[in-house]
């Protein structure tokens, strides 16, 4: 069978090496990721500068957000091997990377250049589009927002909440009225909330509304 790679039509460079590989290369404006290898995994390619970069303007949390709302298997490869030769505080760094993979569950795969990212997404193509033996068609949208999803899509969205937090809050309360009227002192008793936390959360839920 025929192994697919649908790729957002930005992703020039690794267009033109996945075209050598024995695979079709379908091109895209993609909503959400960079490359969709299978109907459930989409990829984000970030190479180091381009990381380091979206922690400094702050669109990686919102593209690890995008991309585990919209795929059950999400996938972030980080390219290159100069990840600290930036002028970014190692620990931010550091920081940035637990979050991904602990707020966001999104696993890492680091490769050593284009070439080599090229490689392994038509090893991953071709590895679950084999298996499945399959034909897929291109999702690139954010799944509809419905039942524990929009949940915790609701709770995260409050200030210093990520979305491990919100999914502790949700076991913890049972739902998204009793978080939002929990006081602070039972907000402080979800792993990760402090005072100060506890204390944001409880003033932007219950400040009034002003259109000025």
């Amino acid at each position: 069978m025929d192994i697919v790679i649908f790729a957002d039509t930005r992703e020039k460079d690794i267009i033109e090496l996945l075209k050598k590989h024995d695979c079709r290369v379908v091109e895209k404006m993609l909503e959400v990721a960079d490359f969709i290898v299978y109907e459930d995994i989409g990829v984000e390619r970030k190479r180091a500068e381009d990381f380091v970069q979206s922690i400094i303007d702050g669109r990686l949390f919102e593209q690890m957000e995008n991309l585990t709302d919209s795929f059950e298997r999400p996938l972030l490869i980080i390219e290159g091997n100069n990840l600290y030769d930036r002028n970014v505080h190692e620990n931010a760094i550091r920081g940035a990377l637990a979050s991904v993979a602990l707020d966001y569950g999104v696993p890492m795969i680091w490769t050593r250049d284009k070439q080599d990212t090229a490689a392994l997404l038509y090893q991953i193509a071709k590895r679950e589009q084999s298996a499945k033996k399959k034909i897929f068609s291109v999702k690139g949208k954010r799944k509809p927002l419905e039942g524990k999803n929009l949940q915790e899509y609701i709770v995260s969205s409050l200030p210093g909440i990520g979305p491990m937090t919100a999914k502790n809050l949700l076991a913890k309360f049972g739902s998204v009225e009793k978080i939002f009227t929990a006081d602070e002192k039972e907000l402080m008793d979800v792993d990760k909330i402090g005072k100060k936390k506890a204390k944001l959360i409880r003033d932007t839920v219950s400040r009034i509304y002003e259109d000025k």
